[in-house]
């Protein structure tokens, strides 16, 4: 760890040198704009992706078969996206952020021409893992470039835009992978990405540069340049053994998560077998990484309160978040009796308010510190959620809206301000780690909400049946799945009440943010 790393301001507010410049980086704010636009686009290829196959499966599967395993279409790219995180981060601190991310981008687009020749089922789930293998760099250094670039006073700017972007085209997504496979063809939803990846990937290597340094950073190479500063490189030791460890322990575990109770019964061997390897593998790797000179994952992560708290409550929302995205356009259809664009509309009030008060928060967090705004964030979507089971039966579109708005609102002053307070409380060599953490456990969270949800879904849904003397799912009322969406937001409210829990008795009541100088150390 540097040994600036312990050196903090005594505030969060705009008191600090938080305004200025950082040596090394970007000086000059015409040159950032080809690599924001580069960022932008990385991050509305990684979200894309996540969803865009979901409304052309029909077509995929009828054309290559294979409706059994269809899942891990969706399955395949979120583990290979989340259990390559936590690698992704601690390379790009150790090699630099641009070769990390030249290298996600074109894993990729290879993982993207290879889905669009994919013959078989088959093929095309495993090409899916090679697309998530690129996902995953995009994800974490986007996310890291963009705090390398900007300093604390301007970040929350540019990590609205992306928070922007990463809905925009996660709610795009379906629209748009409906309409290239009714009216083209299902291979272009992954050809499309060749182009605008190209763009991005031409961007990056021509305007964001990284000069080596020893000790002391580097100026600019050129005025329309984007410079970062890079530690030395000599003695570089990579830990692929704890890599392997934790993407292997990563891929039983999410396995586990996403199948249980879909592919086979949670009590199921196969089910057990998983967990019980998961659980022997995470003790391996925990073994493995306190042996390692240069651990993917170091202990520190969660020896330091600030991180240790932001990692899981972001874990937390991600197990949240799965109530409204998942849940929602299934209660607006059957309950309110909404279209399936118009039940995308009700969801997408969540992905307007979102970024509006993610950009608005630094007015918030300069005033009263990062740990409160996310707090008084929480506490709002809590409320929130709670206040859905109190909805009139059936109700009005315009109400669980109206609800989603608040709870993006919500969400906003909550996310926003731990990722840009955990970024500003580690040096430049600690700092892709940190994210890739933070992002690690959101996506994990999401994971284990799927799986909890779900199962907490099916409970009820089959107490409605056994109530209802149906014997035919299809059968369900109206009235059985608002009980049901009613029970998951009740838990979604649980989940945010962990977070704020996290947040008042581990978090600090200020972060330690550093300076501007010790940040890029």
């Amino acid at each position: 760890m540097s040994g600036t790393a312990g050196r903090a301001d005594r505030t969060e507010d705009g008191a600090t040198p938080a305004g200025r410049a950082t040596k090394g980086s970007s000086t000059a704010p015409r040159g950032r704009g080809p690599v924001v636009a580069a960022l932008m686009t990385g991050m509305a290829l990684a979200a894309l992706d996540g969803t865009i196959v979901s409304t052309a499966v029909p077509q995929i599967v009828g054309d290559l078969g294979g409706l059994s395993v269809f899942s891990w279409l969706f399955s395949g790219y979120l583990l290979a996206v989340t259990v390559t995180l936590p690698v992704y981060g601690k390379l790009s601190d150790t090699f630099g952020r641009k070769p990390v991310l030249i290298a996600g981008i074109v894993l990729f687009l290879v993982g993207s021409l290879l889905c669009a020749a994919a013959w078989s089922m088959e093929s095309l789930i495993a090409f899916r893992v090679v697309q998530g293998l690129g996902g995953g760099a995009l994800q974490g250094t986007v996310q890291t470039i963009a705090a390398d670039l900007y300093p604390l006073k301007e970040r929350p700017r540019i990590q609205a835009r992306l928070s922007t972007v990463w809905a925009t085209s996660s709610v795009a997504g379906p629209a748009l992978g409906g309409l290239l496979a009714g009216y083209a063809d299902w291979r272009w939803i992954f050809l499309v990405n060749l182009p605008v990846g190209g763009v991005a990937l031409w961007l990056i290597v021509r305007h964001l540069t990284e000069p080596a340094r020893t000790g002391a950073h580097a100026p600019a190479t050129a005025s329309t340049a984007v410079t970062a500063a890079v530690p030395s490189r000599a003695k570089v030791r990579v830990d692929w053994p704890g890599a392997l460890a934790i993407f292997t322990t990563g891929t039983l575990l999410l396995t586990a998560l996403v199948q249980g109770g879909v592919a086979w019964p949670w009590l199921s061997p196969p089910s057990l077998a998983l967990f019980a390897g998961a659980a022997v593998l995470m003790a391996v790797t925990v073994l493995i990484e306190r042996r390692a000179a240069e651990p993917i994952i170091p202990g520190w992560v969660w020896r330091r309160r600030t991180i240790a708290a932001v990692n899981l409550s972001l874990g937390a929302l991600g197990l949240l978040m799965v109530a409204p995205t998942v849940f929602l356009p299934t209660y607006a259809q059957s309950v309110l009796g909404l279209g399936p664009i118009a039940a995308g509309f009700v969801l997408s009030a969540m992905t307007l308010s979102w970024p509006i008060s993610a950009a608005f928060s630094d007015r918030v967090y300069n005033r009263i510190g990062f740990r409160l705004t996310a707090v008084t964030g929480m506490t709002l979507a809590v409320l929130v959620l709670l206040a859905f089971p109190l909805l009139p039966y059936p109700g009005e579109a315009w109400m669980p809206a109206l609800l989603m708005l608040l709870l993006g609102g919500g969400l906003g002053l909550f996310q926003l301000p731990l990722i840009v307070g955990v970024q500003s409380t580690v040096p430049w060599s600690e700092r892709g780690t940190t994210t890739a953490s933070v992002l690690f456990c959101r996506q994990v969270g999401q994971s284990l909400g799927a799986a909890l949800f779900g199962a907490i879904a099916n409970a009820v849904l089959a107490t409605r049946l056994t109530e209802g003397g149906l014997d035919d799912p299809a059968a369900l009322t109206p009235t059985a799945v608002d009980a049901t969406v009613e029970y998951v937001f009740v838990g979604a409210a649980a989940a945010g009440t962990l977070a704020l829990v996290v947040l008042l008795t581990l978090a600090p009541r200020r972060f330690p943010v550093l300076t501007d100088d010790d940040r890029a150390t």
